[in-house]
């Protein structure tokens, strides 16, 4: 039988999806450009390695930012000394045209982050849901394009979702048996989620309530008895507190400092400041682009919009699959943890006014895989004594997996078909155009022998590096002669920085059909210098 078949092999069908999920993200490394936020990182941890400090910007925690720097620091790399953190990032990048190798070991630093992620699906589904389902877990997490996409990217977003995903786990463990080695590993995972990104701090709470209504709700315990198991964890509780304390402390070299709320001087100093600048940047909100509409406030439905056309559709029928089926048999009682991690952070994500893109989500994809992975093995065992369930479950993996290839290698830049042919008047920004695409748009035009070029990117940093040709700005009321290039995320969210002043409906780029579409973000057009269809443009 086929599910036999691949429980005995569970942990080498894993490892080799993972492998292969790995190769896919590297091959992308020289593909893309660095994208609006990389640099910043890159300067951030440099910081932290080079010179012992972490002063450039404390909204984000140094976990991730540290891992992508460690490449190019052991590469030679160095803090330059720039006083701005974006300008620090492109110095280091393009220290002595080692742009491209630089860049690429920035990006492997977050590759290990994947490796954790997949490992936590794997060893979440065989503990709840058995071995058989394990790797077909682990398949439907390597095949989703934006987990794909920003493990192939020096940021945050895979970071934060693998260790969440081992601190919700591990919490899991400990809450059944919270041993004194269930303890430390609960409080050393909970600690990197938060060195990771301070939405761990949020997210984690919240699924780990989520998790504990469900039970309330399922099981209905009696009131001694949750009285009783409290009280065995407190002194775990303590040790858990404690380790997480003391590695938090150590992301932060074991800094001590003045913070706003205290006279006394305390640990860690540059988590607090953090935290007040995650807490002010989401109460004046980000400028934010959905469907056509510019805010920057959010909109509640911004991630349900956002998770509704960055999946792939037969992972969506393979959830609802999983949910039912798993659901009525013995482990309906990890179904419903499993579904309300998710849920939480997606439903708790709704008050969010930073609306940029589905990576600010990417955890969510975890629990949805570990309940679409035990759908699929529970389809291929009743195939036995259902045959048509066995066809849904092959036709569902392997349109998933054609799906998943066909996007290859743009997933920072998959839309589903619920998006239809213009994903741009859906949402922009990481989500289709961050700045990735210049090195295709810089290939394209040496191949065309561009002498000039009008263009206002997104990303426009050291064009000439990149083999552009000398450049201007783009007037939005009339196209230059020659070669104009735009950007979707320019043109769309931030109309070519003229968005408060001209009205989209008279922007030339949205009378005139591009030439071509270089990668996914950028149009390119190319007008005869005596064209006369230029007048009046």
């Amino acid at each position: 039988m086929l599910t036999d078949w691949i429980r005995r092999h569970s942990v080498w069908l894993s490892i080799a999806l993972i492998a292969l999920g790995s190769l896919r993200i590297v091959s992308t490394y020289q593909v893309f450009s660095h994208t609006s936020d990389e640099p910043a990182h890159i300067a951030c941890g440099m910081e932290w390695l080079a010179k012992g400090r972490y002063r450039y910007e404390p909204q984000h925690p140094p976990l991730a930012r540290v891992a992508a720097a460690l490449g190019p620091y052991l590469d030679g790399g160095t803090d330059n000394g720039v006083p701005e953190m974006y300008g620090e990032g492109l110095s280091i990048l393009y220290l002595n045209g080692g742009y491209d190798r630089t860049l690429a070991l920035a990006r492997l630093g977050i590759l290990p982050f994947f490796w954790i992620a997949a490992a936590v699906v794997h060893l979440w589904t065989r503990r709840y849901f058995g071995q058989a389902a394990a790797p077909l877990a682990v398949l439907c997490f390597t095949l989703l394009p934006p987990v794909l996409a920003h493990a192939g990217l020096a940021t945050t977003d895979m970071a934060v979702t693998a260790m969440i995903g081992a601190s919700f786990l591990s919490a899991l463990v400990w809450a059944e048996k919270p041993t004194l080695k269930h303890s430390l590993i609960f409080g050393g995972t909970t600690a990197l989620a938060i060195l990771s990104k301070f939405s761990a701090l949020a997210f984690l709470p919240v699924a780990l309530g989520s998790a504990f209504l469900w039970f309330i709700a399922t099981q209905r315990p009696a009131i001694s008895g949750l009285v009783q198991k409290a009280r065995s964890c407190l002194l775990p509780l303590c040790t858990v507190m404690l380790s997480a304390f003391l590695i938090i402390w150590a992301g932060y070299r074991f800094s001590v400092g003045a913070v706003s709320f205290s006279s006394v001087p305390l640990p860690f100093p540059e988590l607090y400041a953090g935290i007040q600048e995650v807490f002010t940047h989401n109460q004046t909100g980000h400028l934010a682009y959905l469907l056509g509409q510019i805010r920057t406030s959010g909109w509640w439905y911004f991630f349900l919009v956002a998770l509704a056309v960055k999946t792939p559709l037969p992972f969506f029928a393979l959830l609802p699959a999983g949910t039912f089926i798993a659901y009525r048999g013995a482990a309906r009682g990890a179904v419903g943890i499993a579904l309300s991690f998710s849920l939480g952070i997606l439903l708790f994500s709704l008050a969010s006014r930073i609306n940029l893109g589905i990576r600010h989500i990417l955890p969510v994809y975890l629990g949805f895989s570990v309940v679409a992975g035990a759908g699929a093995a529970r389809l291929i065992e009743l195939s036995a004594e259902r045959r048509m369930a066995g066809w849904i479950a092959a036709a569902l993996l392997l349109s998933f997996g054609i799906n998943s290839a066909l996007a290859h290698p743009d997933y920072l830049a998959y839309f589903n078909v619920l998006a239809g042919d213009a994903p741009e008047n859906v949402l922009l920004d990481s989500d289709l155009d961050w700045g990735q695409d210049m090195n295709r748009l810089a290939q394209r035009l040496r191949q065309a022998g561009a002498q000039q070029l009008t263009f206002t990117p997104f990303v426009s940093d050291n064009l000439q590096l990149h083999g552009f040709p000398p450049t201007k700005p783009s007037d939005p009321l009339h196209p230059s002669p020659g070669w104009n290039a735009v950007s979707l995320t320019m043109l769309k969210k931030y109309r070519f920085t003229y968005w408060d002043r001209y009205p989209e409906s008279i922007y030339w780029p949205n009378k005139v059909p591009p030439g071509e579409r270089i990668g996914k973000g950028i149009l390119l057009w190319y007008f005869p210098p005596d064209a006369p269809a230029l007048s009046g443009r």
